[in-house]
């Protein structure tokens, strides 16, 4: 799809299209004098760019007021892009309301919890749920796919920008309506409502629909339920915005793709993007580094959880930075190598599009110390060499574009409900970090060499030999069921502390933790031990933090792979492993962090069949991940270290990279990419 994407503007001989990776950026010629615009389709063309992303943040630009429209600037752009063989994914321009239509409509803005007005003055100040912001946008939305429906640059559509960012929770008035309507289609009856949110606690029982609100500032902690629903209800409302965008859109220009760029990375968690991607014809995202001890692997696990998003198709890198960001309180800027480096192990993980924020740095405004592929030095600079080099190297990848995921034979599940759930206050701890789990146990499987797919449960689990499922909070029966099945059927569950605790509506399941997956497991916890700042316990090999297990072991075939051996469990069970049918369930009762996994991961490796898959010398240093496609398979050799790092018996023609004496030899921050014969 994505590759396909260009073949308006990327031809062969005989006219046919020519396979490709994209690369590019946002592209804000607003910004800028008419005489620049030619110079930047020039240094385009030197560095490679064959995609732009263009008018993301342009409706004042293209609508200086209600009924004037200023469409010619936008022409003369979009026809010298394509004069320069430079294809355009066109933003619906909706991200930002200009001046004219708060000030008629202050109706639009956001509302926090508190009650206060999310003021003009930065950007994405609108309510998901606002119908006259939806009227304006909708009416930009159609004024723009008619006038560029048959423009030859034209390539893709892209909606809105980075939904949710600013604005996923609004508690106005438009948005307590709309919740209204969204819990009326959950449950259908008051009496349902009532139950699923345990309102008989605290006398919160609603005898009419009207009486019910979003979780608003509360003189204690608002209902868990409700705010469990109202975390659901504002990722369905973007959707549902989403949904508005893009159908307005198909109906102009059906055969134009339409996306929009998801922002899985760190702790962006307001939007279930696993329940989004089947809304777009493909799925794009946003990535920013942020420093810090697993930033490199932060970056793959983010890559690999889209691939998971997309279910193993291609997908378009939408944003990142060739250097340095403008919004961490210290910016720093990339070490030589980080840029190909960054990039590279996006496309490793399945995308078949590279591009940045944005093509010039801007000169004025908010990002205007947020790096570009064109630097305030210009062209003559290493950053604008390193942009250039980066685009020889993925053309000479071109044979990799529309190749999937090959899927690795270790799975972690994520999933948005048991972070949101797990996350909510009241809880045994504020100090638990669900994103940071999941982290953990990828950086260990990354630490020992291993392959590991990050998964969601639309994704089919079967056939993983190995599936971490951390902190699954929210277990509703029917995926108690197939976690059973999928144990039973010969796969290797691995869960941890805090899963299984509730069902759909956060309600507990009785009669002992783990919950819905008590006997599964084979065990039954009757108090949580959370540990308080500072404090560790011993584990057998490792050290524990954050929280402990009371495990009493209640079912046949469970072998106790661990103990702790001090703290209030000194002499308890740590880590169980119970045989279920042809497989295996295993329970991790504390923190480990990413060492301690390392140490562990071979117990829980080793039944389910799984090794790394590179030399043992190398285990750690280098990450591999495989595309696959057209009778080929692609192995991607990044390196982890500062040092240079040589990768011996591997065959395969080198697509990038060096070797010597058929040895692939990795310079610090280096990626090899080999091309094999499939199986």
């Amino acid at each position: 799809m994505i590759s396909t994407l260009l073949s308006q503007v990327r031809h062969g001989p005989d006219g046919e299209a020519v396979p490709c990776l994209a690369f590019g950026a946002d592209y804000n010629p607003e910004q800028w004098p008419r005489e620049v615009w030619e110079e930047d389709i020039r240094l385009m063309r030197e560095a490679g760019v064959n995609i732009v992303s263009l008018a993301i943040f342009s409706w004042a630009r293209i609508q200086p007021s209600r009924e004037e429209w200023d469409f010619a600037w936008l022409d003369e752009v979009m026809d010298l892009l394509h004069g320069g063989g430079i294809g355009v994914d066109l933003a619906t321009a909706t991200a930002s309301p200009p001046p004219w239509l708060t000030a008629a409509h202050p109706e639009i803005l956001p509302v926090t919890a508190s009650g206060e007005t999310v003021w003009p003055g930065a950007r994405q100040h609108w309510r998901p749920t606002s119908p006259v912001f939806r009227e304006h946008a909708l009416r930009l939305v159609r004024r723009m796919a008619e006038r560029y429906a048959g423009h030859p640059a034209l390539v893709a559509w892209h909606v809105s920008n980075e939904l949710g960012c600013h604005n996923i929770y609004d508690y106005s008035d438009d948005a307590a309506r709309a919740f209204r309507d969204w819990l009326r289609t959950r449950y259908t009856t008051l009496e349902s409502l009532n139950h699923a949110w345990g309102t008989a606690f605290w006398a919160q029982r609603y005898s009419a629909w009207e009486q019910i609100l979003p979780p608003r500032l509360a003189a204690s902690h608002p209902n868990p339920t409700q705010q469990l629903d109202f975390k659901r209800f504002s990722s369905d409302a973007l959707k549902e915005y989403l949904r508005a965008e893009r159908d307005t859109l198909r109906a102009i220009t059906p055969a134009v793709p339409v996306t929009t760029n998801f922002m899985v990375m760190g702790g962006t968690k307001g939007m279930d993007y696993a329940d989004w991607a089947g809304e777009v014809d493909f799925v794009s995202n946003d990535h920013y580094v942020v420093p810090g001890p697993q930033s490199r692997d932060e970056l793959s696990f983010s890559a690999n959880l889209v691939s998971g998003i997309a279910q193993g198709r291609p997908w378009f890198l939408m944003e990142h930075s060739t250097s340095a960001v403008n919004w961490q309180p210290v910016n720093l800027a990339k070490a030589p190598g980080d840029l190909a480096r960054d990039s590279l192990l996006h496309v490793a993980h399945g995308a078949d599009a590279v591009c940045f924020f944005q093509w010039r740095q801007s000169a004025a405004g908010a990002e205007k110390y947020h790096s570009a592929m064109l630097p305030h030095a210009g062209a003559d600079s290493e950053l604008f060499r390193a942009v250039t080099d980066l685009g020889r190297k993925l053309r000479a990848l071109a044979p990799v574009a529309d190749s999937v995921r090959e899927p690795a034979p270790v799975g972690i599940l994520f999933d948005w409900d048991s972070w949101w759930a797990s996350e909510q206050d009241s809880h045994p701890t504020s100090r638990l970090d669900y994103h940071q789990e999941a982290l953990d146990w990828y950086s260990a499987l990354l630490g020992l060499g291993v392959r590991a797919d990050v998964v969601t449960a639309h994704s089919d689990l079967s056939g993983y030999q190995l599936l971490v499922a951390p902190v699954l909070h929210v277990v509703p029966a029917a995926l108690a069921k197939e976690l059973t099945r999928y144990a039973e059927n010969g796969g290797h569950l691995v869960t941890t502390y805090f899963s299984g605790v509730v069902d759909e509506n956060d309600h507990v399941w009785l009669g002992g933790y783990p919950g819905a997956l008590r006997e599964l497991l084979g065990i039954r916890i009757e108090e949580f031990g959370p540990l308080a700042d500072g404090d560790t316990v011993d584990v057998d090999g490792a050290t524990g933090s954050l929280w402990t297990d009371r495990i009493t072991v209640t079912g046949p075939d469970v072998e106790i792979l661990a103990h702790y051996r001090s703290g209030a469990q000194a002499g308890h069970p740590a880590i169980t492993r119970r045989t279920a049918g042809r497989g295996s369930a295993s329970y991790v009762s504390t923190r480990l962090g990413a060492g301690g996994l390392t140490g562990l991961l071979p117990q829980l490796l080793a039944p389910a069949g799984v090794a790394g898959e590179l030399p043992q010398e190398v285990a750690g240093k280098v990450e591999l991940a495989v595309r696959r496609g057209a009778g080929r398979r692609y192995l991607f050799l990044v390196n982890r270290t500062d040092e240079t790092v040589p990768v011996a018996g591997l065959a395969g023609d080198l697509l990038i990279g060096g070797a010597e004496a058929g040895t692939v030899l990795l310079p610090p921050r280096g990626v090899a990419v080999l091309r094999q014969s499939a199986p």
